[in-house]
């Protein structure tokens, strides 16, 4: 038998610019050099969307938000897509899940009183659960309390920082939670007692990490690894007011984010952080890189102690970026590089002549679906809007691969944020969508200004040149280009299969029957 496993690793909330293979000169993360010295990383990687849930519906249906809809956290998934898990089981292999996915299930597949949908998201259906953290945490909390941890009475208060006397915010001081204990440490407990459990028989392990997501708070000795004064400055205007006056959106998020979303207890808005206080979030940040690094080098441990390196494929990645106090902001929301921008490594034992490379061409998250499925032997459903990255791994790009990035955003009301109503929208006018390449950026919105920045000269794209009259061409071609690309990637679940007088014929993509 030709055993294949594989092993999909998905942080949350990590960056594309905190990957030191990629130039973070201010973090260390051996585990990670270790995964891109083995395999290929990739620079140029972007989510399709924000924030968790329908990041995750895209990275596992392959589909853009466009058509898998699950736009916002609690909005329900579609049952009619294949998602991950039914492909792989049509592999063969039986897809278990640590962590979480953030999925609300189709209403019309259960009864509206299904506990499910107290939840902003539940476990996507088809994997099979081997380490959820639980609706509100409380699988972990479960064996935080067997472990003899006496829990507080809100139970959140786990991630408030050590001592009585502790300010809420962003803080030197430890979690109270010591790091045997910590949810990255539950989750590759788990990891390690599945594999362990599975004694070397084929898997397909979806092993999820919560951090670096907040709350900021890390545990000894990880609270200070790093140092505030060491963190790289953040990209912002010079005042909050200069940076709201760019676009309406980014005003709405300016004066409505919360220090309390980022720290437990905290109060005040993330735009009147100053810099030597976002320069204690990114250091606590780093240290939260830093703890799940360690615990990600314990299962990479396992899997070389066990021989079964050179029979799996590993994909290291993340739902979604982090602002970490760029544009004032934090969090994953917007138009921004930094909530869209993410780290990807494939390390393919079919390809170790590729290890320690770094690729350049434009990916996207759509893409790792049918990468893993391709690398199973399985048919990578018709339906997908991404793409096998196989062979970018073994260095041979395609002729006509995406030459942009293509991203979207939803910002209809939820229960954090109420922009619709804000800036007097409909429920359905608060989309927006960009199309990057090496050179613009340009962002058209259902109803709201767009917005176009020359990344050449202005990286942090501080200026709009949408209503300047000498850019309108430019404008003009790449909202072509967003009309076009959503026109090539419309539905097409059942559009390869036609009628004919010989019976149901069923076409290749280039148009001859298959």
């Amino acid at each position: 038998m030709n055993k294949r496993n594989v092993l999909l690793i998905v942080v949350d909330q990590w960056r594309a610019d905190h990957v030191p293979h990629l130039g973070a000169t201010h973090l260390r993360t051996p585990n990670l050099d270790r995964l891109c010295r083995a395999g290929v990383t990739f620079r140029n990687h972007v989510t399709t969307c924000v924030p968790c849930g329908p990041a995750r519906a895209s990275l596992h249906t392959g589909l853009y938000l466009m058509n898998h809809r699950q736009v916002q956290n609690w909005i329900p998934l579609d049952a009619r897509h294949t998602t991950l898990p039914r492909a792989v089981r049509a592999c063969g292999l039986d897809p278990a899940l640590i962590g979480y996915t953030t999925t609300v299930p189709d209403p019309r597949t259960t009864h509206p009183n299904d506990p499910r949908f107290e939840n902003l998201g539940d476990m996507m259906e088809g994997w099979r659960p081997v380490g959820a953290f639980g609706p509100g945490h409380e699988f972990y909390f479960g064996w935080l309390a067997q472990k003899g941890y006496p829990l507080p009475q809100n139970r959140e208060d786990i991630w408030l920082p050590e001592g009585e006397d502790a300010v809420p915010g962003a803080t030197t001081r430890p979690a109270r939670i010591p790091k045997e204990l910590s949810d990255s440490f539950f989750f590759t407990e788990k990891a390690l007692e599945y594999l362990k459990g599975r004694d070397g028989k084929p898997f397909f392990l979806h092993l999820g990490y919560y951090r670096p997501h907040p709350p900021f708070v890390v545990s000894a000795p990880y609270h200070d690894i790093y140092q505030a004064q060491n963190m790289p400055r953040p990209i912002r205007a010079a005042t909050p007011e200069a940076e709201a006056a760019q676009h309406p959106l980014l005003d709405h998020y300016l004066n409505h984010t919360r220090q309390s979303n980022f720290f437990t207890g905290a109060q005040g808005m993330i735009a009147g952080m100053d810099e030597a206080t976002v320069a204690q979030m990114r250091a606590t940040y780093c240290g939260m890189i830093a703890e799940v690094d360690d615990q990600i080098g314990r299962v990479l441990d396992h899997l070389e102690e066990t021989g079964q390196m050179k029979d799996t494929l590993i994909v290291f990645t993340s739902d979604h970026g982090e602002q970490l106090g760029d544009h004032y902001l934090a969090g994953k929301l917007g138009y921004h590089d930094e909530s869209f921008r993410i780290p990807l490594v494939i390390v393919d034992p079919d390809a170790p002549e590729q290890a320690g490379r770094i690729e350049d061409a434009p990916t996207e998250s759509i893409d790792l679906m049918p990468t893993m499925i391709d690398w199973l032997g399985g048919e990578v459903p018709r339906a997908c809007d991404g793409r096998s990255l196989r062979p970018l791994v073994h260095d041979a790009k395609p002729a006509d691969w995406r030459t942009e990035l293509h991203y979207e955003y939803d910002f209809r009301d939820t229960f954090h944020s109420r922009a619709e109503g804000e800036l007097g929208l409909g429920m359905d006018e608060c989309t927006l969508l960009v199309v990057q390449d090496a050179k613009w950026k340009y962002v058209h919105f259902t109803t709201l200004p767009p917005l176009l920045f020359d990344l050449a000269n202005d990286p942090g794209q501080f200026t709009n040149l949408a209503e300047d009259p000498g850019h309108a061409t430019i404008v003009a071609e790449y909202a072509q280009k967003a009309l076009s690309w959503r026109m090539f990637h419309a539905d097409r679940t059942l559009t390869h299969y036609r009628a004919t007088p010989n019976g149901l014929e069923r076409r290749t993509p280039k148009g001859e029957p298959a």
